[in-house]
């Protein structure tokens, strides 16, 4: 039996500025246009939260039981460590997703009932990423899916069951946020080329190989800066995001000097760390 803080380290902490910073975007737009409603932004992030968790746990087990993650680098996984049994893992990632339908189901309630097929494909997207027979992050196709799910979805949707609208500003303010939730993802994959390339996981990471993949953080990060301009155009508070370029330095510096294995374990922290400054700073120039 896992004790809490091995379940706790499984469920990987450090990812979850990737669920906290749409939300928190998506609420400084509703503020920015005068209509928020906070005890939907709760719920909202509620929602991303059980998600973000409940896609690890459901990756923890699915890696586990095909035997990917045997030998890792990064943070502990519950099922490949032995420290876990698979069914509990999966339990855990299948209460996570009932609860995020639940409450799902209440934001779905009060605004609009479209909102159960994007909650369905959201926890689809999150089991098949690593789930099934033919799982499409094994495709290098994980990328995309957090863009979409991290970033379109999350933001667009937190500003919807708020605005009931989705002005353009909305759409534009989605992209920096997937591109950096994006960052995440290509750096856990970088760090994991060499077992994953052995285990036959063709992530983007493995296809493009270990060079391309550094440029490819780099520039996901890059272009999410440059979409500020942009929203300043109807928002100008929003330049406020520019600043937290100065902690984009440090993570992609080490990157492009080629930091490998454990050493990519710290620049992992330091991109949600990034995240979470551009979040809050882009969120209350939106709001202003």
């Amino acid at each position: 039996m896992a004790t809490l803080p091995q379940w706790v380290a499984g469920s990987r902490p450090r990812t979850l500025p990737s669920s906290i910073v749409p939300v928190v975007v998506g609420t400084g737009l509703a503020i920015g246009f005068g209509h928020a409603i906070w005890w939907r932004a709760v719920v909202a992030l509620l929602v991303s939260l059980l998600l973000q968790v409940g896609v690890n746990f459901a990756n923890d087990y699915s890696d586990g039981i095909r035997g990917t993650d045997t030998e890792r680098v990064g943070p502990m996984r519950l099922v490949g460590s032995g420290a876990a049994r698979p069914r509990q893992v999966l339990a855990a990632a299948a209460g996570c997703f009932l609860l995020a339908a639940v409450a799902g189901l209440v934001l779905a309630a009060v605004t609009t009932w479209w909102l159960l097929l994007v909650g369905a494909a959201a926890i689809a997207a999150g089991w098949f990423y690593t789930g099934g027979s033919r799982p499409y992050g094994y495709r290098a196709l994980g990328e995309i899916s957090v863009f979409v799910f991290f970033g379109l979805v999350s933001v667009v949707g937190t500003a919807y069951v708020q605005l009931e609208g989705v002005p353009w500003p909305v759409w534009v303010t989605a992209v920096p946020v997937g591109l950096l939730s994006c960052s995440m993802l290509v750096v856990n994959n970088l760090r994991d080329i060499p077992t994953d390339r052995e285990a036959g996981k063709r992530t983007l990471a493995v296809l493009m190989g270990d060079d391309r993949t550094r440029l490819l953080y780099a520039g996901s990060a890059a272009v999410a800066f440059c979409c500020v301009p942009v929203l300043a155009a109807s928002r100008p508070w929003a330049t406020l995001a520019l600043l937290a370029a100065l902690w984009a330095i440090s993570p992609v510096r080490r990157v492009l000097r080629g930091a490998r294995g454990p050493e990519l374990i710290g620049v992992l922290g330091e991109t949600g760390r990034l995240q979470i400054i551009f979040g809050v700073l882009l969120a209350v120039g939106l709001s202003l």
